[in-house]
Protein backbone atom coordinates (compact mmCIF):
# COMPACT_ATOMS: atom_id res chain seq x y z
CA UNK A 1 0.00 0.00 0.00
CA UNK A 2 2.97 2.45 1.11
CA UNK A 3 4.46 1.82 -2.95
CA UNK A 4 0.98 2.57 -4.21
CA UNK A 5 0.57 5.59 -2.24
CA UNK A 6 4.19 6.63 -3.35
CA UNK A 7 3.36 6.20 -6.85
CA UNK A 8 0.23 8.54 -6.42
CA UNK A 9 2.06 11.23 -4.83
CA UNK A 10 4.67 11.67 -7.54
CA UNK A 11 2.11 11.42 -10.24
CA UNK A 12 1.56 14.43 -12.32
CA UNK A 13 -1.80 16.91 -11.83
CA UNK A 14 -4.48 15.62 -14.25
CA UNK A 15 -3.99 18.49 -17.42
CA UNK A 16 -7.12 19.20 -19.41
CA UNK A 17 -6.79 16.96 -22.58
CA UNK A 18 -8.60 20.08 -24.61
CA UNK A 19 -5.92 21.97 -23.78
CA UNK A 20 -3.49 23.17 -26.62
CA UNK A 21 -0.02 21.34 -27.23
CA UNK A 22 2.41 24.20 -27.20
CA UNK A 23 2.43 28.41 -27.22
CA UNK A 24 4.03 31.09 -29.20
CA UNK A 25 4.21 33.91 -26.44
CA UNK A 26 4.71 36.76 -28.85
CA UNK A 27 5.41 40.78 -28.51
CA UNK A 28 6.16 42.83 -31.44
CA UNK A 29 7.29 46.84 -31.32
CA UNK A 30 5.54 48.73 -33.89
CA UNK A 31 6.22 52.49 -35.12
CA UNK A 32 2.29 53.43 -34.38
CA UNK A 33 -0.82 51.81 -33.61
CA UNK A 34 -2.54 52.72 -37.42
CA UNK A 35 -3.73 49.93 -39.58
CA UNK A 36 -0.24 51.05 -41.77
CA UNK A 37 2.05 51.13 -39.03
CA UNK A 38 5.08 48.41 -39.37
CA UNK A 39 6.70 45.89 -37.23
CA UNK A 40 10.43 46.91 -36.58
CA UNK A 41 11.05 44.15 -33.68
CA UNK A 42 9.91 40.79 -32.86
CA UNK A 43 10.23 38.28 -29.98
CA UNK A 44 8.66 34.68 -29.52
CA UNK A 45 9.21 32.20 -26.44
CA UNK A 46 7.77 29.03 -27.20
CA UNK A 47 6.73 27.01 -24.82
CA UNK A 48 4.90 23.69 -24.28
CA UNK A 49 1.90 22.25 -23.54
CA UNK A 50 2.51 22.63 -19.97
CA UNK A 51 4.26 26.24 -20.34
CA UNK A 52 7.72 25.36 -20.33
CA UNK A 53 10.11 27.58 -22.01
CA UNK A 54 11.87 25.33 -24.79
CA UNK A 55 13.50 28.76 -26.86
CA UNK A 56 13.23 32.13 -27.46
CA UNK A 57 13.72 34.03 -30.68
CA UNK A 58 14.14 37.90 -31.22
CA UNK A 59 14.96 40.23 -34.25
CA UNK A 60 14.88 43.97 -35.72
CA UNK A 61 13.13 44.25 -38.70
CA UNK A 62 13.60 47.54 -40.88
CA UNK A 63 10.11 49.01 -41.40
CA UNK A 64 11.01 50.86 -44.36
CA UNK A 65 9.80 54.19 -43.17
CA UNK A 66 10.46 56.39 -39.66
CA UNK A 67 10.90 54.06 -36.70
CA UNK A 68 7.73 56.40 -35.34
CA UNK A 69 8.08 56.53 -31.12
CA UNK A 70 11.63 56.40 -30.56
CA UNK A 71 11.07 57.59 -26.91
CA UNK A 72 9.04 54.60 -26.40
CA UNK A 73 11.04 51.77 -27.75
CA UNK A 74 14.14 53.15 -27.77
CA UNK A 75 14.89 52.29 -31.75
CA UNK A 76 16.27 54.62 -34.19
CA UNK A 77 16.23 54.75 -37.76
CA UNK A 78 20.39 54.27 -37.48
CA UNK A 79 19.87 51.07 -35.66
CA UNK A 80 16.99 49.79 -37.93
CA UNK A 81 19.15 50.52 -41.01
CA UNK A 82 20.50 47.35 -41.63
CA UNK A 83 18.08 44.79 -39.90
CA UNK A 84 16.24 42.66 -42.38
CA UNK A 85 13.48 42.79 -43.91
CA UNK A 86 9.88 41.31 -42.76
CA UNK A 87 9.69 39.34 -45.72
CA UNK A 88 13.61 38.42 -44.81
CA UNK A 89 12.55 36.69 -41.29
CA UNK A 90 9.15 35.62 -42.57
CA UNK A 91 9.77 31.92 -42.51
CA UNK A 92 11.93 31.70 -39.30
CA UNK A 93 9.10 33.60 -37.86
CA UNK A 94 6.38 31.28 -39.20
CA UNK A 95 8.51 28.43 -37.59
CA UNK A 96 8.27 29.79 -34.71
CA UNK A 97 4.71 30.34 -34.71
CA UNK A 98 3.75 26.95 -36.48
CA UNK A 99 1.13 24.34 -34.75
CA UNK A 100 0.82 26.51 -31.78
CA UNK A 101 -1.60 29.17 -29.74
CA UNK A 102 0.04 32.70 -30.15
CA UNK A 103 -0.12 34.18 -26.84
CA UNK A 104 0.08 38.14 -26.10
CA UNK A 105 -0.67 40.75 -23.87
CA UNK A 106 -3.75 42.38 -25.79
CA UNK A 107 -3.67 40.10 -28.59
CA UNK A 108 -6.21 41.61 -31.25
CA UNK A 109 -3.26 44.15 -31.72
CA UNK A 110 0.10 41.91 -32.15
CA UNK A 111 -2.23 39.46 -34.09
CA UNK A 112 -3.29 42.14 -36.71
CA UNK A 113 -0.02 43.91 -37.05
CA UNK A 114 1.29 40.18 -37.50
CA UNK A 115 -1.30 39.57 -39.82
CA UNK A 116 -0.66 42.78 -42.08
CA UNK A 117 3.05 42.22 -42.35
CA UNK A 118 2.46 38.54 -43.59
CA UNK A 119 -0.62 39.92 -45.94
CA UNK A 120 2.31 42.35 -47.28
CA UNK A 121 5.19 39.99 -47.91
CA UNK A 122 2.24 37.69 -49.66
CA UNK A 123 2.24 34.74 -47.26
CA UNK A 124 0.37 33.96 -44.55
CA UNK A 125 1.37 33.42 -41.00
CA UNK A 126 0.64 29.44 -39.64
CA UNK A 127 -1.53 30.32 -36.50
CA UNK A 128 -4.93 29.70 -36.46
CA UNK A 129 -5.39 30.36 -32.27
CA UNK A 130 -4.69 33.27 -29.91
CA UNK A 131 -4.59 33.91 -26.56
CA UNK A 132 -5.10 37.25 -24.60
CA UNK A 133 -3.53 37.50 -21.48
CA UNK A 134 -5.94 39.85 -20.71
CA UNK A 135 -8.70 37.95 -21.07
CA UNK A 136 -7.13 34.96 -19.19
CA UNK A 137 -6.47 37.31 -16.09
CA UNK A 138 -10.30 38.15 -16.22
CA UNK A 139 -11.16 34.27 -16.73
CA UNK A 140 -9.32 33.68 -13.65
CA UNK A 141 -10.44 36.75 -11.69
CA UNK A 142 -7.02 38.09 -10.93
CA UNK A 143 -7.21 40.81 -8.18
CA UNK A 144 -5.21 43.32 -10.69
CA UNK A 145 -5.44 47.07 -10.27
CA UNK A 146 -5.51 47.67 -13.99
CA UNK A 147 -4.58 45.38 -17.63
CA UNK A 148 -1.14 46.86 -18.43
CA UNK A 149 1.55 43.91 -18.35
CA UNK A 150 3.60 45.75 -15.51
CA UNK A 151 0.27 44.60 -13.06
CA UNK A 152 0.02 41.06 -14.78
CA UNK A 153 4.32 40.46 -13.98
CA UNK A 154 3.85 42.11 -10.66
CA UNK A 155 1.09 40.20 -9.51
CA UNK A 156 3.83 37.03 -10.25
CA UNK A 157 6.42 38.53 -8.70
CA UNK A 158 8.18 38.81 -12.21
CA UNK A 159 10.89 41.40 -12.31
CA UNK A 160 11.00 43.89 -15.57
CA UNK A 161 14.31 44.52 -17.15
CA UNK A 162 13.74 46.75 -20.22
CA UNK A 163 9.86 47.63 -20.92
CA UNK A 164 8.85 48.13 -24.79
CA UNK A 165 11.58 45.94 -25.53
CA UNK A 166 10.20 43.19 -27.49
CA UNK A 167 12.33 40.21 -25.92
CA UNK A 168 12.10 41.09 -22.55
CA UNK A 169 8.23 41.85 -22.85
CA UNK A 170 8.26 38.72 -24.09
CA UNK A 171 10.24 36.77 -21.20
CA UNK A 172 7.69 38.91 -18.72
CA UNK A 173 4.54 37.52 -20.89
CA UNK A 174 5.81 33.84 -20.44
CA UNK A 175 6.67 33.81 -17.06
CA UNK A 176 3.18 35.35 -15.90
CA UNK A 177 1.91 33.35 -18.72
CA UNK A 178 3.18 30.00 -17.10
CA UNK A 179 1.66 30.33 -13.65
CA UNK A 180 -1.83 32.09 -15.15
CA UNK A 181 -2.02 28.54 -17.12
CA UNK A 182 -0.89 26.28 -14.37
CA UNK A 183 -3.73 27.84 -12.49
CA UNK A 184 -6.41 27.66 -15.16
CA UNK A 185 -5.83 23.88 -15.44
CA UNK A 186 -5.80 23.64 -11.74
CA UNK A 187 -9.34 25.28 -11.88
CA UNK A 188 -10.60 23.37 -14.83
CA UNK A 189 -10.97 26.87 -16.77
CA UNK A 190 -11.88 27.06 -20.28
CA UNK A 191 -9.10 28.93 -22.15
CA UNK A 192 -10.37 32.15 -24.09
CA UNK A 193 -9.37 31.04 -27.22
CA UNK A 194 -10.12 32.91 -30.61
CA UNK A 195 -9.78 32.17 -34.40
CA UNK A 196 -6.77 33.88 -36.37
CA UNK A 197 -7.87 35.25 -39.46
CA UNK A 198 -5.13 35.69 -41.99
CA UNK A 199 -5.57 38.47 -44.61
CA UNK A 200 -6.77 37.38 -47.91
CA UNK A 201 -7.00 41.12 -49.14
CA UNK A 202 -4.84 44.11 -48.25
CA UNK A 203 -4.25 47.64 -49.37
CA UNK A 204 -1.81 50.02 -47.94
CA UNK A 205 -3.21 52.68 -48.26
CA UNK A 206 -2.37 55.28 -45.31
CA UNK A 207 -4.89 56.16 -42.89
CA UNK A 208 -4.33 59.73 -41.10
CA UNK A 209 -3.30 59.68 -37.58
CA UNK A 210 -6.22 61.29 -35.11
CA UNK A 211 -4.69 64.34 -32.69
CA UNK A 212 -5.40 62.35 -29.78
CA UNK A 213 -3.91 59.42 -30.72
CA UNK A 214 -1.34 57.64 -28.10
CA UNK A 215 0.77 55.06 -28.63
CA UNK A 216 1.28 51.62 -26.35
CA UNK A 217 0.19 52.51 -22.94
CA UNK A 218 0.57 56.33 -23.29
CA UNK A 219 -1.57 59.29 -24.13
CA UNK A 220 -4.80 57.74 -23.40
CA UNK A 221 -4.25 54.75 -25.42
CA UNK A 222 -6.70 51.98 -24.64
CA UNK A 223 -6.49 47.97 -25.48
CA UNK A 224 -8.15 47.22 -28.57
CA UNK A 225 -9.28 50.91 -29.28
CA UNK A 226 -5.36 51.49 -31.33
CA UNK A 227 -7.26 51.13 -34.52
CA UNK A 228 -8.63 54.80 -35.27
CA UNK A 229 -11.86 55.97 -36.89
CA UNK A 230 -11.75 56.39 -40.65
CA UNK A 231 -14.38 59.31 -41.69
CA UNK A 232 -16.63 58.62 -44.26
CA UNK A 233 -19.34 60.29 -46.26
CA UNK A 234 -22.82 60.34 -44.58
CA UNK A 235 -24.97 57.43 -45.79
CA UNK A 236 -27.62 58.58 -48.27
CA UNK A 237 -30.52 56.53 -48.02
CA UNK A 238 -32.68 56.26 -45.10
CA UNK A 239 -32.35 52.96 -42.41
CA UNK A 240 -34.98 50.76 -43.79
CA UNK A 241 -34.54 48.53 -40.37
CA UNK A 242 -33.17 45.17 -39.38
CA UNK A 243 -31.92 42.71 -41.82
CA UNK A 244 -34.55 39.44 -42.58
CA UNK A 245 -32.38 36.00 -42.41
CA UNK A 246 -33.30 34.91 -46.16
CA UNK A 247 -33.61 38.32 -47.68
CA UNK A 248 -31.41 40.85 -49.38
CA UNK A 249 -29.74 43.35 -47.73
CA UNK A 250 -31.34 47.14 -48.54
CA UNK A 251 -29.26 50.43 -49.18
CA UNK A 252 -29.02 52.38 -46.00
CA UNK A 253 -28.80 49.36 -43.54
CA UNK A 254 -26.46 50.34 -40.40
CA UNK A 255 -23.86 47.23 -41.06
CA UNK A 256 -21.06 46.97 -37.91
CA UNK A 257 -18.06 44.63 -37.53
CA UNK A 258 -16.62 42.85 -34.89
CA UNK A 259 -13.54 40.99 -34.44
CA UNK A 260 -10.69 39.27 -37.07
CA UNK A 261 -11.96 39.23 -41.32
CA UNK A 262 -10.57 37.66 -43.63
CA UNK A 263 -10.39 40.44 -46.10
CA UNK A 264 -8.81 43.35 -44.79
CA UNK A 265 -11.79 45.73 -42.27
CA UNK A 266 -10.98 48.69 -44.57
CA UNK A 267 -11.79 46.72 -47.83
CA UNK A 268 -14.64 45.47 -46.76
CA UNK A 269 -15.97 48.56 -45.24
CA UNK A 270 -15.33 49.96 -48.35
CA UNK A 271 -17.16 47.62 -50.16
CA UNK A 272 -20.44 48.03 -48.04
CA UNK A 273 -20.17 51.60 -48.30
CA UNK A 274 -20.34 51.60 -52.40
CA UNK A 275 -22.76 49.46 -51.78
CA UNK A 276 -25.22 51.94 -50.17
CA UNK A 277 -24.44 51.11 -47.01
CA UNK A 278 -24.45 52.46 -43.87
CA UNK A 279 -21.17 51.52 -41.71
CA UNK A 280 -21.35 52.02 -38.69
CA UNK A 281 -19.00 51.70 -35.99
CA UNK A 282 -20.79 51.15 -32.74
CA UNK A 283 -23.81 49.06 -32.50
CA UNK A 284 -27.15 50.13 -31.10
CA UNK A 285 -30.81 48.85 -31.61
CA UNK A 286 -30.97 50.59 -35.02
CA UNK A 287 -28.30 48.57 -36.41
CA UNK A 288 -29.35 46.50 -38.67
CA UNK A 289 -26.31 43.99 -39.15
CA UNK A 290 -23.70 43.06 -37.25
CA UNK A 291 -21.07 40.89 -39.06
CA UNK A 292 -18.70 38.82 -36.99
CA UNK A 293 -16.63 35.57 -37.33
CA UNK A 294 -16.82 35.40 -33.91
CA UNK A 295 -20.09 35.31 -32.41
CA UNK A 296 -18.96 33.76 -29.36
CA UNK A 297 -16.13 36.27 -28.20
CA UNK A 298 -18.20 38.43 -25.81
CA UNK A 299 -16.75 41.34 -27.14
CA UNK A 300 -18.94 44.45 -26.78
CA UNK A 301 -20.71 44.82 -30.25
CA UNK A 302 -21.18 41.00 -30.00
CA UNK A 303 -23.25 41.56 -26.33
CA UNK A 304 -25.00 44.42 -27.32
CA UNK A 305 -26.44 42.15 -30.43
CA UNK A 306 -27.72 39.47 -28.11
CA UNK A 307 -29.10 42.20 -26.07
CA UNK A 308 -31.46 43.98 -28.88
CA UNK A 309 -31.90 40.69 -30.59
CA UNK A 310 -29.32 41.72 -33.85
CA UNK A 311 -29.52 39.80 -36.69
CA UNK A 312 -25.94 38.33 -36.78
CA UNK A 313 -23.57 37.18 -39.79
CA UNK A 314 -20.25 35.64 -40.71
CA UNK A 315 -18.20 37.46 -43.32
CA UNK A 316 -18.82 34.47 -46.01
CA UNK A 317 -22.32 35.38 -45.84
CA UNK A 318 -21.89 38.99 -45.85
CA UNK A 319 -19.94 38.47 -48.63
CA UNK A 320 -22.15 36.71 -50.73
CA UNK A 321 -25.10 39.71 -49.45
CA UNK A 322 -23.19 42.36 -50.91
CA UNK A 323 -23.50 40.88 -54.05
CA UNK A 324 -27.13 41.95 -54.55
CA UNK A 325 -27.96 44.98 -52.43
CA UNK A 326 -31.56 46.03 -52.87
CA UNK A 327 -31.81 49.22 -54.08
CA UNK A 328 -33.30 51.77 -51.67
CA UNK A 329 -36.69 52.74 -51.65
CA UNK A 330 -37.00 55.12 -54.57
CA UNK A 331 -33.92 54.24 -55.77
Amino acid sequence: MLEDRTIAASSPTPWPAAYPKGYAVVDVETTGLARDDRIISAAVYRLDARGEVEDHWYTLVNPERDPGPVWIHGLTSEALEGAPLFADIAEEFSSRLADRVLVAHNAVFDWQMIAREYARARCEAPVRQRLCTIALSKELGLPLPNHKLESLAAHFGVVQRRAHHALDDARVLAEAFRPSLAAAAAGGVRLPLLECRPLTEWSDRPVPRQPSEGYGGYGGYRPGSWRPSRKRPACPYPNPGRYEAGKRLKQGMRIAFSGDTSVDRELLEDRATEAGLHVATSLSRLTSLLVTNDPDSGTSKVVKARQFGTPVVDEAAFGQLLADVEPADGG
